[in-house]
């Protein structure tokens, strides 16, 4: 008795993924007027942070207390595992995360919409936290040398690139991503939270590891939920993307589906040969052509009726006897003699016959006769 293999577990759960629903897409979130609300108040508080810093207020003081205490050594035991945690703040790793994630998920639902936003998000974060990190050129707390300053303006030095924290920053869009795009509004809350838990614990593992001023978090925080916020008015570019997407993905497929093209090469066509008149006729053989080269001018290729030659016992021709040419037509087309049974064979058209004038004289050889235009070399003599 023969039995099925048992399915793998594996096996088991590409089944169960066949089988369900994809999953319903939320409506694309709009600018509401909450979100405008939130997204000046952010930009406010980002500006606020930045003229503290530079003014050398008391946050610049917070962050060199902070530095001083240096927390690495104040709990020591949990460095090793901070030393991987802040790894989910690094750009390369979580980016490769998330972008395997968001694939899956394009991939169920028949669009590209979370990899296009995705995308979207990383490249202003790039852009907007790289231009005021070069513009502000402020030295990290490995980096300071005067005690009590803001440390800003020293674009030309090592480390003066730590201003926004691009850590905590990219922390908030990477893992604030999930959010945004989420399915159901419970996976939204689940995932808002789950960001918000990790983003602060990264920039708080930058201060502990001593590689970035409070400061700086506070600003990569701000830095990064503007980003969130300011999604819904790329949503457009978005869309936009991904239908000139389809678009080109739909046409190389049309362009692969269709046959190749192979270009025409000119075909010979037979001449036509003119019906039989009865079916107890049969075809003679071609009739043998000189090639010897015409005398005439022009010869008229219009396609003139053929007709049968029959099989009828006809008179011998002599040797002595000229032979006969049609009267409708002037110039010869053939030299051997009627009484000769040539084997059967397709007749050609006149027009395909290349024109031939027999050479040399048509009258017999006689042995009495000088030809025209020679001279002799002695006269007879008349009389006796």
């Amino acid at each position: 008795m023969r039995t099925e293999p048992k399915p793998s577990r594996l096996d088991r759960i590409f089944a169960r993924l066949d089988r369900e629903p994809e999953r319903p897409v939320l409506d694309v979130p709009r600018m509401t007027r909450h979100r405008v609300v939130l997204f000046g108040a952010t930009l406010a508080f980002y500006l606020t942070i930045v003229l503290a810093v530079a003014l050398t207020s008391w946050l610049v003081r917070f962050d060199w207390q902070a530095m001083l205490f240096r927390p690495y050594q104040q709990w020591p035991e949990i460095h090793a595992f901070l030393d991987y945690w802040v790894v989910l703040g690094q750009r390369g790793p979580t980016a490769v995360m998330v972008t395997a994630w968001l694939g899956w998920r394009s991939w169920r639902q028949h669009t590209l919409r979370p990899l296009l936003a995705f995308g979207a998000a990383v490249l202003l974060l790039n852009i907007t936290v790289a231009v005021v990190k070069y513009g502000l050129g402020r030295s990290g707390p490995h980096y300071a040398t005067d005690i009590g300053s803001n440390e800003m303006w020293h674009w030309f030095q090592a480390g003066s690139d730590i201003f926004p924290s691009g850590h905590t920053a990219n922390a908030v869009v990477t893992w604030g991503i999930l959010s945004y795009l989420a399915a159901t509004p419970r996976a939204r809350r689940w995932l808002s939270a789950l960001s918000a838990v990790v983003s602060l614990s990264v920039g708080l593992t930058t201060v502990y590891l001593g590689t970035h001023w409070l400061s700086d978090v506070v600003l990569g925080w701000a830095a990064g939920l503007l980003i969130l916020l300011a999604l819904p008015w790329f949503e457009p570019l978005v869309a936009r993307a991904e239908a000139e997407i389809f678009d080109l993905r739909d046409r190389w497929r049309s362009r692969r589906a269709a046959p190749a093209t192979v270009p025409a090469t000119p075909v010979e066509v037979p001449v036509a040969l003119k019906p039989r008149t009865s079916a107890q006729d049969e075809p003679a053989a071609p009739e043998p052509v000189s090639t010897a080269p015409s005398p005439v001018s022009a010869v008229s290729t219009a396609p003139e009726p053929v007709s049968t030659v029959s099989m009828a016992p006809e008179p011998v021709c002599t040797a002595q006897e000229p032979v006969s040419t049609a009267q409708d037509n002037p110039v010869s087309t053939a030299h051997t003699p009627k009484a000769l049974h040539l084997a059967p064979g397709p007749h050609t058209a006149r027009s395909d016959r290349t024109p031939v004038t027999p050479v040399g004289s048509r009258r017999p050889p006689q042995a009495d006769r000088v030809t025209r235009g020679t001279t002799t070399s002695a006269h007879p003599i008349a009389g006796g």
